[in-house]
C-alpha cells in the first residue's frame, strides 16, 4: 500500500469524520492482508484518535470503534439529557399540575454503583422499560440484574446517569441535582424496603402509620383516625396501636412499613422482596392483600420477587432483567413457558410449570395456558386434546 493510499483514508476522515468505520474496516482488511505496517496501521487509528480526542493508539481496530462510539453515545445523551432539563423547566415555570397515574416510562436508563473506583458495578446499563399503570406487575432476574436500582428509580431515591425517568407526566431527567416536587412523588408512590425494620423509627405503631400523611401536610386527626383501618387492612389487631414497632416479628413489621405506606394514599405500591423470610400463610397473606389493593383500590403494584410460585399466582405483567437490562416482558404464561429463556436466566420456573416441562417431554403440552393454581390445571389436563 502505497504513502498515497493512507493519505486517501485520511482524507476520507477529514471530509467527514462520521466516515470513522469505513476507514477502520478498510485499515483492518489492508493490515489483515499484510499490505500495511503496524505502525502505518497506528498512523490511521492515531488520525482518528484526534478527531475525537480520544487516546486509541496501539489497539485494535474493534476496541478503536468501541471506544469512539462510546464517546459519540456520551455527547448524544448529554444533548438528550440537556433538552429534558429544558422540557421539566419549562413545564415548573408554568407551574403545571403533574399527573402521577399515568404509565411509569424509563427510557435509556443507567446506574453504576462506585463509579470510578476498584468496586465499580454498572448495575442499569442503558435499559427501556414501562410499568403500566392499575397492573401488578413483577421484576424477576437474579442477583445483579439491576432489579432493586430500576424500582429505586420510580420515586427518586436514585437517579439514572442517562435518559429519564418518567412517572405519568412528570419526569425526573438523568443528573438533576434537586428534584422538584419530591414530597408529592413519594406520596404517589410509595416504596417498602426489603428490610421493612429501615423505614420504622417513630415509638408506637399509630405514629409510625400516621407520620407520613401528617409530614405531607395532612390533617393530623384525620391521620390518626384512619390507623385502625389500616391495621384491620393489614390483617394485625387494634390494640398494637400502642406497641413499640420494633416489639414485633418481622412479618408484623413489614404490616406495618406497607401500612404507612398505604395511609399515604398513592397510587403505586413499590415492593423488594416484601414477603422474604416469611412462613407460607404470612406469603399467602400478603398475596391476598396486595390482590386486594389492585383490584379494590385499584393501586398499581410493582414487586421484585425471587418466589416464582407468587409471580405465578399474582402477576399481570413479568418483566425479566439481565445484566442491567429489560430482555423480555409478557404475561406469567408467556414468560414461563419459555424454557429457554429461564435457563438463560438461571431461574427455576413455579411449581406448576416444572410439571408442565415434565408433561411436554412426555408429549402432553399445556405450556402457553393461563394456569395459575392446581385446579386450574387439573381441568386443562382433563380437557386436553
Amino acid at each position: 500500500m502505497q504513502i498515497n493510499k493512507i493519505e486517501k483514508l485520511k482524507q476520507m476522515l477529514a471530509e467527514n469524520k462520521e466516515n470513522y468505520k469505513e476507514v477502520l474496516e478498510n485499515t483492518k482488511v489492508e493490515f489483515e492482508n499484510g499490505k500495511i505496517s503496524k505502525e502505518e496501521r497506528n498512523d490511521i487509528i492515531n488520525s482518528i484518535s484526534k478527531t475525537y480526542s480520544e487516546n486509541c493508539s496501539f489497539i485494535s481496530e474493534e476496541i478503536a470503534q468501541a471506544k469512539i462510539e462510546k464517546k459519540i453515545k456520551a455527547k448524544k445523551d448529554k444533548q438528550i439529557q440537556k433538552s429534558y432539563l429544558k422540557e421539566l423547566k419549562k413545564d415548573l415555570k408554568a407551574k403545571k399540575e403533574f399527573d402521577f397515574t399515568g404509565d411509569i416510562v424509563m427510557e435509556n436508563v443507567s446506574y453504576t454503583y462506585s463509579k470510578n473506583s476498584p468496586f465499580e458495578f454498572r448495575a442499569l446499563d442503558n435499559a427501556d422499560l414501562v410499568l403500566e399503570k392499575g397492573k401488578i406487575t413483577c421484576v424477576i432476574g437474579t442477583t445483579g440484574s439491576g432489579k432493586s436500582t430500576m424500582i429505586q428509580l420510580t420515586n427518586g431515591l436514585l437517579i439514572s446517569e442517562t435518559g429519564r425517568t418518567k412517572i405519568g407526566d412528570y419526569q425526573i431527567p438523568a443528573g438533576i441535582k434537586k428534584i422538584p416536587n419530591v414530597k408529592k412523588l413519594r406520596k404517589e408512590i410509595g416504596l417498602v424496603f426489603q428490610f421493612p425494620e429501615y423505614q420504622l423509627f417513630r415509638d408506637t405503631v399509630e405514629k409510625d402509620i400516621s407520620f407520613g400523611p401528617i409530614n405531607m401536610g395532612g390533617n393530623k386527626e384525620n391521620a390518626i383516625k384512619s390507623v385502625p383501618e389500616l391495621l384491620k387492612l393489614v390483617e394485625l389487631p387494634a390494640d398494637y396501636l400502642t406497641r413499640s414497632p420494633f416489639e414485633l416479628s418481622g412479618g408484623q413489621k413489614r404490616r406495618v412499613a406497607i401500612a404507612g405506606i398505604i395511609a399515604m394514599d398513592g397510587n403505586t405500591l413499590v415492593l423488594d422482596e416484601p414477603t422474604g423470610g416469611l412462613d407460607p400463610k404470612g406469603e399467602e397473606d400478603f398475596m391476598r392483600l396486595f390482590k386486594k389493593l389492585n383490584k379494590e383500590k385499584n393501586k398499581r403494584i410493582i414487586m421484585v420477587t425471587h418466589n416464582m410460585d407468587q409471580v405465578l399466582k399474582i402477576a399481570d405483567q413479568v418483566v425479566v432483567m439481565h445484566e442491567g437490562k429489560l430482555i423480555d416482558k409478557g404475561t406469567p404464561f408467556e414468560i414461563f413457558s419459555n424454557r429457554q429463556l429461564l435457563e438463560k436466566i438461571e431461574i427455576e420456573p413455579p411449581k406448576l410449570f416444572r410439571l408442565m416441562y415434565l408433561l411436554k417431554d412426555k408429549g402432553i403440552d399445556l405450556l402457553g395456558q393461563e394456569i395459575r393454581t392446581v385446579e386450574e390445571f387439573a381441568v386443562a389436563f382433563k380437557n386436553r386434546k
